[in-house]
């Protein structure tokens, strides 16, 4: 017995005129399924993805490219997945600054509800930086956050100035002062001076003056003279800021050579000594070539006479006139030439050009070791020393003494009186006459002592001493 299914398939016919056994109608035709037209993307910047035309430069399934889809609070933006935040009801790029705040950013792997600071240091301006989320003026330095003008804890010569580092200290100008007596100098602090630009050390003298020094104590800014006294050279001090040859004495300064008050046997002799008075071996009183008046000499004279000046000499000159009944006369004097109550020496050099020979209480050319102005009284002529032209004697005759007095040579004439009243008469250091109770006033004359005709005396005076014990 046929099965039912080749009985099925014998109704079929191969040709599909026929579709069942039985049936002679025939089906009516079939059209052929539409294909779809092919999807194109003409338009430039957008890609065929998933049968459709997408940009992706902007599309968040496919940015970038087809299938590149951006997660949950990103955006495509330029053909990238961009993460935003969402503060304040707007959506904002990763990166964006706050507008009202420099030092806060879109951060959204940190937040992406508010804005999140910048970290500390960061520049949000010109000499600004970010510190806790606020941008100012400071310096961020070793983790460490400094106001500006902020004074490094560990060099007053630094400080914090952001225009010039915000992350480094930056060094104070030279000069400015860091401590009592210190300023900075290339940074550090210490004990100097800035004078005209250039530091000097502590104790530093000044190149152009020995007498100032840098004392920062005093002033970090200029000079400060040295002590009076200080010794600034051989044989010099300072005084009042000056080096010179001086003494400064139980606090008095002295010019050298200047003669102290209470002893004018000692001077200022700074080669010697700048600290105290050095002993001299006699006082002048007269320097030939130099005014005497200004010397403290008083003349009398009666004409005719000359006093003229050579240039270490003051020359004594009188004549008679033809006829004259009398003569010139020029003495010169000098009260207080010596203390008539102590010993005392005094020392003459002088050269006798020419002398007459002298009368008695009388001379041409004299040395008084007493003299009462105007012309002398009898005591002071008659122990008045004459000088003849080869003798030299007591004008009340009671000694004379051979000696060399108009030989053109300058020579030396002491008058000693010592403790006893004896006076003493030496000529170039020799003994040549003596006289016992000699009185004095202590007033010193020299020159023509008399006015009688024809007697005459011209001298040279080269200096006259007291001599110092």
């Amino acid at each position: 017995m046929p099965s039912l299914r080749s009985l099925v398939l014998s109704c079929l016919v191969v040709s599909g005129v026929l579709t069942a056994c039985g049936d002679s109608t025939l089906p009516p035709p079939v059209d052929p399924p539409e294909v779809p037209e092919p999807v194109t993307c003409d338009t430039v910047g957008v890609t065929l993805c998933e049968n459709a035309c997408v940009n992706t430069t902007n599309n968040p399934v496919h940015c970038g490219g087809c299938g590149k889809a951006c997660v949950t609070g990103e955006v495509c933006t330029g053909g990238a997945c961009i993460a935003t935040c969402q503060i304040d009801g707007q959506r904002i790029f990763e990166g964006t600054l706050n507008a009202a705040n420099a030092c806060e950013r879109c951060a959204p792997a940190t937040s992406t509800t508010a804005w999140t600071p910048l970290a500390d240091g960061t520049s949000c301006a010109s000499g600004q930086i970010c510190v806790s989320g606020a941008c100012g003026a400071q310096c961020l330095i070793d983790g460490v956050a400094h106001a500006e003008g902020a004074v490094n804890p560990a060099n007053a010569c630094e400080r914090c100035a952001p225009a010039t580092s915000t992350t480094a200290w930056t060094p104070l100008a030279d000069g400015t002062s860091c401590a009592s007596g210190q300023i900075c100098v290339s940074g550090a602090c210490g004990a100097q001076c800035l004078i005209d630009g250039v530091a000097h050390a502590e104790g530093a003298v000044n190149p152009a003056n020995a007498c100032e020094r840098c004392a920062p104590a005093t002033s970090t800014t200029a000079w400060t003279p040295l002590a009076e006294g200080t010794s600034c050279a051989s044989g010099q001090i300072c005084v009042s800021g000056a080096c010179s040859a001086q003494c400064l004495i139980d606090g008095v300064a002295h010019a050298e050579g200047a003669v102290n008050p209470a002893n004018a046997c000692e001077v200022c002799t700074p080669a010697t000594s700048t600290t105290a008075w050095t002993a001299r071996e006699s006082v002048p009183l007269l320097v030939g070539g130099r005014d005497i008046t200004a010397q403290g000499w008083t003349t009398v004279s009666g004409a005719p006479y000359t006093l003229t000046y050579g240039e270490d000499y003051v020359r004594l000159s009188t004549s008679t006139a033809s006829g004259g009944r009398t003569s010139g006369q020029l003495l010169i004097w000098r009260a207080n030439a010596f203390d008539p109550m102590t010993p005392s020496k005094l020392r003459v050099v002088m050269l006798v050009e020419a002398v007459n020979r002298h009368n008695t209480l009388d001379s041409g050319a004299a040395i008084l070791g007493s003299f009462t102005p105007p012309y002398g009284n009898s005591t002071d002529r008659s122990q008045m020393i004459y000088l003849d032209d080869v003798a030299i004697g007591w004008a009340d005759e009671t000694q004379a003494a051979q000696a060399p007095v108009t030989d053109g040579a300058y020579h030396v004439y002491e008058f000693a009186l010592d403790a006893q009243k004896k006076a003493t008469v030496s000529v170039d250091g020799v003994a040549k006459l003596t006289r016992g109770n000699f009185t004095t006033t202590g007033t010193l004359a020299l020159g023509d002592q008399t006015n009688d005709p024809n007697v005459d005396g011209t001298v040279r005076i080269k200096s006259v001493e007291r001599m110092c014990p």
